[in-house]
């Protein structure tokens, strides 16, 4: 049984993608695409932009979705296979989700574009520059990381934002809630706190505003039935029903991207083989380390599919 991931925000590169443009037409319309859907030229920034362009929120969560995607295109057709023919489920990290949901025909490439462009406009724009931050807890759990949150919720907002893997808890809020997280987790035997380097406080109740203005655009959208399922991130069960799909994606602003569960639900399931389409190899790694005897594929270059094959 197998399950094709897609990467979130932390994998983007310059030079992602290029090479899938310029040896395959299938991916080189997807980028055109997103360009045209976006009346932007993504690509001069993921191609020949600068570390900085390409880590802007706007810029870096449509970009690894078209690199995403143009993977899967390229996938299906040197395959021959069809999402369906690939894998029994399908997910993604948290701006994932969304090449998942491009992935399984739950909206259109163009549509998705526009998306996240939108979603990361918001997010960025939801709290002031300085005013949030977020911070990676490293050799604790879960159950550590809360008790540690209930002790700093007098210094302001403070949430777990990913549940990554065993060991890794990443928390989103407030600067000063957040920097006494760090400054106490050692009381609670945490290893190590390490502070992000990203421009705003992502997956927790400070993306209110931001959650309002995905809630309203999403709630324009005609969403299909999947090819397959979708695993969410928000409750980590495969769905297939539209309107559900749509809730997710609006809780899923505020909500915490609970991937060491949906690692847990893969093993569960007797999954096999991990597919992570797209940029880096970040979800590989977690896989490897949550699954007995899986084996894990990255696709992101002509080699990879030919090692594939």
């Amino acid at each position: 049984m197998n399950i094709i991931v897609f990467p979130g925000q932390g994998s983007q590169k310059i030079g992602m993608g290029k090479e899938l443009s310029d040896n395959f037409a299938e991916a080189k319309q997807v980028f055109e695409e997103v360009n045209d859907a976006l009346n932007f030229n993504l690509t001069r920034v993921m191609w020949d932009g600068t570390d900085k362009e390409i880590a802007l929120t706007s810029n870096a969560q449509p970009a690894l979705m078209a690199c995403s995607i143009a993977t899967l295109k390229v996938l299906n057709k040197i395959t021959n296979k069809n999402l369906s023919d690939l894998a029994c489920y399908v997910c993604g990290h948290s701006l994932g989700e969304y090449s998942a949901m491009t992935a399984a025909e739950v909206f259109s490439l163009s549509q998705c574009a526009t998306l996240l462009r939108l979603r990361g406009d918001a997010m960025q724009k939801a709290v002031p520059i300085g005013k949030g931050a977020m911070a990676a807890l490293i050799g604790t759990n879960i159950e550590t990381v809360i008790k540690v949150l209930d002790r700093v919720k007098c210094y302001g907002v403070c949430d777990i934002a990913n549940d990554n893997s065993q060991g890794q808890v990443v928390i989103s809020g407030d600067i000063l809630a957040v920097e006494n997280a760090m400054k106490f987790s050692k009381d609670f035997g945490i290893k190590k706190a390490i502070l992000l380097p990203v421009s705003a406080p992502f997956h927790c109740k400070l993306m209110r505003p931001a959650q309002i203005i995905m809630e309203e655009a999403l709630n324009k959208l005609n969403f299909k039935t999947p090819l397959i399922p979708i695993i969410s991130n928000v409750n980590v069960l495969p769905e297939n029903n539209p309107d559900k799909l749509r809730k997710n994606l609006i809780d899923q602003v505020t909500g915490t991207v609970r991937w060491r569960e949906t690692m847990k639900f893969a093993d569960k399931k007797g999954v096999k083989k991990v597919i992570e389409l797209g940029s880096g190899k970040v979800l590989s790694g977690i896989a490897k380390r949550m699954i007995k005897n899986v084996v894990t594929i990255n696709i992101e270059n002509t080699e990879d599919f030919e090692n594939f094959i």
